[in-house]
């Protein structure tokens, strides 16, 4: 069973898959998930770093074709 979990972990798709960081940021809110001021600015401050990764991951891309021109 070991070895076929590991089969699925080399499978291309499994590295491209963005649902985690997709509902991450659509999904409705659970009323019996404790809410407090400390995990919003938790939760928002992550929003915000993942926003940013993305972004600067795309002007790394970009860079990087437009020099090999």
């Amino acid at each position: 069973m070991m070895e076929e979990k590991e089969e699925e972990k080399k499978d291309v798709g499994y590295y491209f898959n963005f649902k985690e960081v997709v509902t991450y940021y659509f999904r409705k809110k659970d009323p019996s998930r404790p809410s407090n001021t400390n995990l919003k600015l938790m939760h928002g401050i992550n929003k915000i770093s993942i926003i940013m990764f993305l972004i600067c991951l795309i002007v790394i891309i970009t860079r990087v074709i437009v020099r090999s021109f």
